[in-house]
């Protein structure tokens, strides 16, 4: 069957069906469990986390789950100086962003402190757990942590936007690869080179990928159903990733506004931007994400434009402007059409077996 694949195999799991791990407090315990029970990979986003409530959130997956599960953090969790940004620096982005803070009439935010790398904490709470799958993204986890993972049973999966950096995963010994094309929502995972300048399709970046590597690979980015489950295994793929269409589903912790956005004329529209964490990612686009255009040079590293940015989200978000947030979505959004979790995992098994069953006749 379609679904006896090798990433079925190393992740414990009846079908090769991921459901991407959303961090910035959009994963939830249910729809991790959901998507795990019916058979895929629940995945939970935890880069914000402290070594406690990763500790917390896994000891309610446990109780919600039997099955594997995935846990995502990232391995550079900051960019810029580690003494964080100068008073120049934060005036130019301060004056940037101005007209939007006196729009919404709040006052500018003072300049964010220095933030110091919780990942080496976070990844030692998360060996203690030993969780089925740890999933990394923006780059390599030291060759001490792989290695504990392998003596712990910890499968580990690293996420590639080019096939250089797939290159640099497999060489790592990392169990499994994303392959992670522009086309999806969220941050682009890029860490060789520039985001802005890595930007490979799904499907090309698997064929690349798939012609030069042996790791088994995971396509991520521009599917939401089972044809495109059934396209991605045709070109080589273990497994498929789906992201969007899970943050869509009423089991996610998206406000409602942002499902409701999904799934709208709106969703049609997307753009990768900056402005609003200080890292590219794709959402549906804003007034704010247009008018910020190849202005990046003005924009917060990450993670300190998202707090520079969190009292305007706040701000917006009360007084209903839509259109100066950046809700995140990838580009495969307007073929949206479940909003609960399990009938999704239903759909998307049903149709991928239907392909490959027409294809014996």
């Amino acid at each position: 069957m379609w679904y006896n694949t090798k990433a079925a195999q190393i992740l414990g799991i009846q079908y090769p069906i991921l459901q991407g791990p959303f961090g910035g407090n959009l994963s939830t315990v249910e729809l991790v469990a959901t998507v795990s029970n019916a058979g895929g990979l629940g995945g939970y986003g935890a880069y914000t986390l402290s070594p406690q409530e990763i500790i917390d959130v896994d000891k309610q997956l446990k109780a919600a789950t039997d099955k594997p599960y995935n846990i995502n953090l990232w391995v550079s969790d900051h960019d810029g100086a580690d003494n964080g940004i100068t008073d120049e620096q934060f005036d130019q982005t301060s004056t940037l962003f101005k007209p939007y803070f006196d729009e919404l009439n709040i006052p500018l935010p003072p300049k964010p402190a220095s933030f110091k790398s919780r990942f080496e904490n976070q990844v030692e709470a998360l060996l203690h757990l030993k969780p089925a799958v740890f999933s990394f993204m923006f780059g390599v986890p030291s060759a001490d942590i792989l290695e504990q993972c392998r003596k712990l049973g910890i499968a580990t999966i690293g996420a590639a936007t080019t096939l250089d950096e797939a290159i640099v995963l497999e060489a790592a010994g990392v169990d499994m690869i994303i392959a992670s094309g522009f086309e999806a929502g969220g941050h682009r995972p890029s860490f060789l080179a520039s985001a802005e300048s890595l930007v490979t399709g799904t499907f090309v970046l698997l064929q690349q990928i798939k012609d030069r590597i042996k790791t088994p690979i995971i396509a991520a980015g521009g599917i939401a159903n089972g044809k495109g489950v059934a396209a991605a295994l045709t070109l080589g793929a273990d497994a498929a990733q789906i992201g969007t269409a899970f943050l869509a589903t009423d089991e996610s912790n998206a406000l409602p506004i942002h499902r409701q956005m999904l799934f709208s004329d709106a969703a049609k529209y997307t753009t990768l931007s900056r402005a609003f964490t200080g890292r590219l990612g794709r959402g549906i686009t804003s007034r704010i994400a247009k008018d910020l255009l190849h202005k990046e040079t003005r924009i917060l590293p990450f993670p300190l434009q998202s707090s520079f940015m969190s009292s305007l989200r706040k701000a917006a978000i009360e007084q209903g402007k839509w259109d100066m947030i950046l809700f995140w979505g990838g580009q495969i959004a307007p073929v949206l059409k479940h909003t609960k979790a399990k009938e999704l995992m239903q759909s998307i098994i049903k149709e991928t077996t239907d392909y490959f069953n027409n294809l014996k006749d």
